[in-house]
């Protein structure tokens, strides 16, 4: 630190902050403060963020005392057109010199490249960080992502939770005017019960280390990794593992500021209760992480994370095992009231719940599913029987009890439940696995029932909401139509299920009463589904060239557009792609404008007359042997290779023959061996569509 820069600490003290909310906070605050610095261009160093239960703060190291003056030039209109033939000041000049705030005698001469021009050379003083300070605290403030403020007392300042301190340091300096309704200082507060009253701040550099001895971690990250090693270790100790949730262990760190772990127990009979039934007790009600054994079974114990360090632990134990036994009872007892009613006999009782109100009750939807989801497993050489019965029953668990107390529990309650009827194992799978993958990078249905489930549930909700015209707009999909449509695609590629979406969304809009859905919307489901591709092959890097080469064609088989897409990004990197690609886009550029009606015919070889067209000729008809006993495999990378060796027939070709010929045969002639050479390529993708991006 110079003479010329001091540390600054910002931090608000408030009541409990939201916990799921508290690590967004914190890095936005931070954020806010840093783009207040930057844009007023007062230089700093290091930057620290931290964030607990009860602050907000954040530390900036080596900021400049004062932003650098800056000599500002504005240039107005050409010199010569300053003064009219009189020398008065034209209104161009009198007008620039008033946009300036100066006399247009005032102005200057300023040469440059275009001219000389009338201008303006200003000093401009640099920003004072303590003048601004209020306001870039203010700013940081208003822009935090906060979706409801709220207000308390007689004030009306406005906040996620009730402020009770500010601190505001620049060095030694904390008088900088008041923040949400209070003045700024330098005394902040400790833990709710392990400490009590004001803490003097001396210097900005001392914050951590001062709140650790008031039994405040205020760095979050920090907090986390202690929470995160406690955990394990008490894990440990019982040689069982935690399963340590990332979400979960972020919402712990913004419950407490001192964290302490503990182990607990329950009893061994609520094992016989889903787990993940008493995971989500534990997770969701008490935010307790879960034990299991090597195996990944559930055990009869539970690590809670205390915001105090108790002078008698077994007590707060105690009181979260009383806590979580209720909690647990409350499963059992769903779960063993449920297993009363067969789940199938649970299927009439959708009739009373709405699907969406144009599409009809979970029971229609039921039907349909179960019809779609048969003719999908015969495509896919599977059960049609245990299919239609996976999809019949998909739903009934939405009535169960398990189910309306916990709802990520539909889908596995329906599984336990089947089992427990005696259904077969393939239909309680697909029942379990009928909404994987749930989130990208999620796993997909295992067995071909469920995975023909998975998609009929699917193509049957895009249909019917697509069908009735509310489809996805802009950041409203409350029907997660995008998630459904890349879990389509990723089932149909990563499983290699080779299934026509234009074929089966055919199916599914059949399934629906005649007139119900608006003509054409079939289509419009597919070419919605098949643009997520584009956000997909994003991610591998593949240039968005490569998609519409092949997208060109129109495909609607997803496996086979992933393959031919593969294809034609390893096409793009040959030496040869650059030239064949433009002589593509050539190709099509003369095909193009050619009259309406054109009919193009076989080539016809005695029409040949110059060399390169022969020899271009006599090379497409060996390739077109080869390439095409790749594409009967589905070998399109191989197809392209072979096909690659035409760049230098095709280069001599353009070189030496005059396509459009004065006479009409031959010009006829050169034009069907053009678009033989086109659809050579066009059997796997329209390559003319790399051009502009090939090097």
């Amino acid at each position: 630190m110079s003479n010329h820069s001091e540390t600054l600490l910002v931090e608000l003290g408030t009541e409990e902050l939201p916990p799921k909310s508290l690590k967004t906070l914190g890095l936005a605050f931070r954020d806010g403060v840093v783009a207040g610095l930057d844009q007023r261009e007062l230089s700093h160093g290091d930057v620290e963020w931290f964030a607990s239960p009860r602050r907000l703060a954040v530390l900036i190291r080596d900021v400049a005392l004062h932003a650098p003056d800056k000599e500002v030039e504005v240039q107005g209109p050409p010199a010569d057109r300053a003064r009219d033939e009189e020398g008065n000041w034209t209104p161009a000049a009198l007008g620039f010199a008033r946009k300036q705030g100066v006399e247009p005698g005032e102005l200057l001469t300023i040469e440059t490249p275009k001219g000389a021009r009338l201008g303006l050379r200003t000093h401009t003083k640099g920003a004072d960080t303590s003048a601004c300070l209020n306001n870039i605290i203010h700013d940081s403030i208003r822009d935090l992502p906060i979706a409801r403020r709220m207000r308390w007392g007689a004030s009306r300042v406005e906040f996620v939770r009730p402020v009770h301190w500010v601190v505001a340091m620049l060095g030694s300096s904390f008088d900088h005017g008041e923040i949400l309704g209070l003045k700024t200082g330098n005394t902040t507060r400790g833990h709710r019960f392990h400490s009590s009253g004001d803490i003097t701040l001396q210097r900005p550099e001392d914050y951590a280390e001062t709140l650790a001895r008031a039994k405040v971690v205020a760095d979050f990250e920090q907090r986390k990794a202690m929470i995160s090693e406690q955990v394990k270790a008490q894990a440990d100790a019982l040689g069982a593992e935690a399963v340590i949730d990332p979400d979960l262990l972020d919402e712990v760190t913004g419950l407490v500021e001192w964290p302490v772990a503990l182990t607990g127990n329950f009893e061994a009979r609520f094992l016989e209760v889903p787990a993940e039934a008493l995971v989500l007790s534990m997770k969701e009600h008490q935010k307790y992480f879960h034990l299991v054994d090597s195996t990944g079974n559930l055990l009869p114990h539970f690590i809670t994370v205390s915001n105090i360090e108790s002078s008698d632990p077994f007590q707060v134990i105690e009181g979260n095992e009383r806590v979580i036994r209720p909690r647990l009872s409350d499963a059992a007892f769903f779960f063993e009231t449920d297993k009363k009613k067969p789940l199938a006999a649970r299927v009439d009782g959708l009739r009373n719940i709405v699907f969406q109100q144009q599409l009809g009750t979970l029971h229609e939807k039921s039907l349909r599913v179960s019809a779609l989801a048969g003719q999908l497993a015969t495509q896919l050489g599977s059960s049609a029987e245990l299919a239609k019965r996976a999809g019949l029953l998909s739903k009934a668990d939405l009535g169960t009890e398990m189910v309306l107390e916990f709802a990520d529990m539909q889908g596995i309650a329906g599984a336990y439940y089947a089992r427990h009827d005696g259904e077969d194992e393939a239909v309680a799978q697909a029942l379990e696995q009928q909404y994987w993958p749930r989130f990208a990078g999620d796993r997909l249905p295992e067995g071909l029932t469920a995975a023909a489930l998975g998609l009929a549930d699917r193509l049957d909700t895009l249909t019917g909401i697509f069908g009735i015209g509310q489809p996805p707009t802009g950041s409203r999909d409350p029907f997660a139509l995008r998630r459904a449509s890349l879990a389509v695609l990723r089932i149909l590629v990563e499983k290699s299920l080779d299934l026509d979406l234009r074929d089966c969304l055919a199916l599914a809009a059949g399934a629906y009463p005649e007139g119900l859905l608006a003509e054409g919307s079939s289509d419009q489901v597919l070419e919605y589904m098949l643009e997520r591709f584009r956000a997909w092959y994003e991610e591998e890097s593949i240039p968005v060239e490569v998609f519409r080469a092949v997208s060109a064609n129109k495909p609607s088989r997803p496996l086979d557009i992933q393959r031919r897409v593969h294809a034609v990004n390893a096409f793009r990197q040959l030496p040869e792609a650059s030239a064949l690609a433009a002589a593509n886009k050539r190709v099509s550029n003369i095909l193009g404008k050619l009259e309406e009606g054109f009919e193009f015919s076989e080539v016809s070889v005695h029409l040949l007359i110059e060399p390169e067209e022969k020899a271009l000729a006599e090379k497409m008809g060996h390739l077109a042997r080869i390439s095409g006993e790749h594409l009967e495999k589905g070998a399109y990378r191989e197809a392209l290779t072979c096909l690659a060796v035409l760049q230098g027939p095709v280069d001599a070709f353009f070189d030496g023959v005059m396509v459009n010929a004065e006479d009409d045969a031959l010009r006829r002639n050169r034009l069907n061996l053009l678009h033989r050479l086109q659809n050579l390529f066009l059997q796997v993708a329209d390559i003319s569509q790399l051009a502009a991006r090939t090097p």
